[in-house]
Order: C-alpha cells, then structure tokens, then sequence
C-alpha cells in the first residue's frame, strides 16, 4: 500500500456514493467499523454525547438495504449526491497498522427540487486487510454542525 493507494482509495469511495454503489461502499468496510458524525463541533465522545449518528456494521447495512430497497417511498424518486474532494492529507501512514486521513470536501445532496450543500471534513481510519484497504473508521465533521438543516439521506 502506497501513498498513493490510500488517496486513490479515498476519491474511489467518494465515486461509489455519488455513483448509488452503496453495497460496494459497504464492501468496503471492516466488520468491527463505525461512522460518526458529530452532533458538535469538535466532539470527543460519540458514546456518551449525542451525534448525528453513530453507526457500526449492523446499522450501515440497514441503512445501504433502506437505500436500495423497492419499497423505500421515501426515496421515490432517490436522492442523489455529489463529492469534492481537496487532495487528502494523510496524517499518519502506517502500512501495516492504522493510516489516517483528513479530507476536507463539499458535499451535495438532492431530491426532486431541493438541494443542499455541506462543507464537511472527513477523516478515515485505513487498514489493509486480506490485501485491501478497508475502513476501520470514519468521522464526518460538519462546518456548520451547529445550524438548522433537513434531513441527510445519503452518506456525505
């Protein structure tokens, strides 16, 4: 693993949400992995402090099984969304440990006629397992977490 494969990693996953590929997306997860995005600026705890959410594999597939499934009304017509990205920092590279990632981005979700933005920073923890990079850890902040939005559908 590279440098490199870690940025192309980051952009890919980005691809395979804009693109609806949820399942690949979910494929790319470790079992034990989580999804956080805090409620607060700056949050420390996702447990003991409430989030926007907070989701582990049993979660994240419900969600991708929501986001795909047939009878989803809410999602009639689907939501659909658009990342971009600035290049990745890469904070910590250790390719046989934990690498993490900072990657500040914009985020675009619509429906029918409503549009929102978000400016959003995420940060990855990256594992190789089995040969591949996997997410053992993700954490979108939000720059504007403390202001009133809609409901998010998709995944930023």
């Amino acid at each position: 693993m590279t440098r490199e494969d870690v940025i192309d990693f980051l952009y890919a996953e980005a691809r395979m949400l804009d693109e609806g590929r949820f399942s690949d997306w979910l494929d790319l997860w470790t079992p034990e992995g989580h999804y956080w995005m805090p409620l607060d600026w700056g949050q420390t705890d996702p447990i003991h402090q409430t989030s926007l959410l907070y989701e582990d594999q049993f979660m994240l597939r419900l969600r991708v099984e929501r986001l795909n499934g047939a009878r989803t009304f809410s999602q009639k017509p689907k939501s659909r969304c658009h990342h971009v990205l600035s290049r990745p920092f890469i904070d910590a590279y250790d390719p046989g440990g934990v690498t993490r990632t900072v990657t500040p981005m914009h985020y675009v979700e619509t429906r029918l006629d409503e549009q929102f933005l978000l400016a959003i920073t995420a940060r990855h923890d990256l594992v190789v397992q089995d040969g591949a990079l996997k997410i053992a850890g993700k954490r979108v902040d939000i720059v504007n977490c403390d202001a009133a939005f809609g409901n998010i559908q998709l995944l930023p």
